[in-house]
Order: structure tokens, then C-alpha cells, then sequence
């Protein structure tokens, strides 16, 4: 049975999907390291249910990331439209060939993106760095791995990106993607099969209570496979707790948009839900 697992700061709150609006509150027994962990991660979370207290989910709450000790890695130019948009940033250092042959090769990139205390939950702040001109949020579905390399769930991802600094050469990918505010998961967990090629993400950017982006993509546009992904991620390396891994993006702004302070990123897909949040300057 599929569930979606929200984070607060005190407990967690269960929705089984087979009975939607219908909410259970945990508030010991359940962490998500011992979900990570998990022989049978949907039945944990059954078990977690059974004698927990229903309750009612506001719909304007927020929601801390649902994530434990979990690293948090990223794929990236696995869309044809992120591998075109990195060969544009990246023409002027000479790095555009890279990125034309990743796309193409059989190792796909894969790149550390957050520590659990780096990673921002529904209706918390987003970073861009105050060093970098040019700046974009990257909707992503992002995969749940247990620590057996299995795929048990997924989330929505929002990996922020300076274009700026990774266009000024692709060895400061690193600076590019990883700082303070970079990354952000929720609203919630869900715990089940993965999405169908079918399933939509969507991306909405407002400022001052207007819309200066909006784009659309489909889980169909994906080059590689999630197994593929997860499989390579745990190549040579382990997860003790398991690992998010984000997928890519397939929704690029065009050359002429940067995201300032103030703006509100909601991404939404289908199953999971929205995430959103206002972006500030670090």
C-alpha cells in the first residue's frame, strides 16, 4: 500500500494513500534512518500506523525535509533540454563538448549535492549565492535508495544551480551546486512504485505575486532509467543509510532569466505533490 510521509518538527504524519485525507501523527517509534534500513520499507511504515492517532493535515502547514542521515546526490544532463542548456552556459570556457558526450556516454554524472542539515523542506528558504550573476531552480524527481541500493520511494527535488559559476568552468561544478540553501525535498515521501513515463513535473516561479516562469515536462524525457541510476550511484561506493538521489531536470529557463530574492519556486508532481519555496541570498 502506498503512503506519504510528511516531516514536522516534532513527529511524523502518515497518509495512506488508500484512504486519501486520512492522516496518522507518529511521534516515536519511527525514524527515517530505520526506513532507509528497511527489509520491507512499506510494511515499516504500516507498522508505524497501527497505533498512531488520526489527524487533520492543513493545507497551508509546512514541512521539514523528510530525510535522516541521508546524503543527497544529483544526475545531471540526463534530459536532451539540460544537456542543451549546459553546452550554452559552458561554450564560452570550452566545456560544451563535455557536456554533449555525457549525454551520450554509458557512465552517466552523477555529483554529491547535500547533507541532511544543508537540505531545506516545503515553505523554507532556497539559496542563490551572492557571488554568482546567473541562477535557475531545477525541478527534479528524486529517487529514494535504501542502504541496499534498492528504490523504494521518491520525493520531489529542487536542485538550485548557478549557472554563472559552472559556466565559467565546469571543474567549479561543486561551487555551482553545493552551498548553503542549494537543495531542497518534500512536501512529503512517497513510499511506493515508482512513477509512470506519463507522470508530469511542472515548475512555477512568481514575483511579486506575478508569474516570470513556468515550464512542463514529463518523466517520459528521461534518457536513463531510475535502476540504471541507482545502480551506478551504488557502484563502488555504499549508503549506511541510504541515499536520495535527484534525476535530472528537463525544464531549463531560457538565457535572459535569473531568479532574486523574493521569488517563490513551487515544483509539482504528479503522486507527490508541491513543493515550494522563497528564495533569499547567502
Amino acid at each position: 500500500m502506498p503512503f506519504r510521509i510528511y516531516r514536522t518538527d516534532s513527529s511524523v504524519l502518515i497518509e495512506n494513500t488508500g484512504t486519501p485525507d486520512t492522516f496518522y501523527e507518529v511521534k516515536e517509534g519511527f525514524s527515517f534512518n530505520a526506513l532507509f534500513t528497511a527489509e520491507d520499507p512499506a510494511g515499516y511504515v504500516a507498522t508505524a500506523c497501527e497505533s498512531a492517532p488520526e489527524v487533520t493535515l492543513e493545507s497551508s502547514s509546512s514541512f521539514a525535509a523528510p530525510i535522516g542521515d541521508q546524503e543527497i546526490w544529483a544526475a545531471g544532463v540526463t534530459y536532451f533540454r539540460s544537456r542543451t542548456a549546459r553546452m550554452e552556459e559552458a561554450e564560452t570556457a570550452g566545456g560544451d563538448i563535455f557536456y554533449d558526450k555525457v549525454y551520450d556516454a554509458d557512465r552517466p554524472e552523477l555529483f554529491f549535492k547535500a547533507t541532511a542539515p544543508r537540505t531545506r523542506g516545503h515553505e523554507d528558504k532556497v539559496a542563490i549565492r551572492s557571488d554568482s550573476t546567473w541562477d535557475v531552480p531545477e525541478p527534479e524527481l528524486t529517487l529514494a535508495i535504501n542502504s541496499q541500493g534498492n528504490i523504494f520511494g521518491h520525493t520531489v527535488g529542487n536542485d538550485m544551480s548557478s549557472r554563472s559559476i559552472e559556466g565559467e568552468n565546469p571543474l567549479y561544478l561543486p561551487q555551482a551546486k553545493v552551498y548553503t540553501g542549494s537543495c531542497a525535498i518534500g512536501p512529503c515521501l512517497f513510499v511506493g512504485a515508482s512513477p509512470g513515463p506519463d507522470t508530469s513535473i511542472k515548475v512555477e516561479i512568481d514575483r511579486s505575486g506575478e508569474t516570470v516562469f513556468s515550464g512542463e515536462t514529463e518523466v517520459a524525457q528521461l534518457k536513463r532509467g531510475f535502476d540504471e541510476l541507482a545502480g551506478w550511484l551504488f557502484r563502488s561506493n555504499e549508503f549506511a543509510y541510504g541515499a536520495y538521489l535527484m534525476t535530472g531536470t528537463g525544464i531549463v529557463p531560457d538565457s535572459d532569466f535569473t531568479l532574486q530574492a523574493g521569488d517563490v519556486i513551487s515544483i509539482t508532481i504528479e503522486g507527490i505533490g508541491t513543493l515550494r519555496n522563497e528564495v533569499e541570498v547567502v
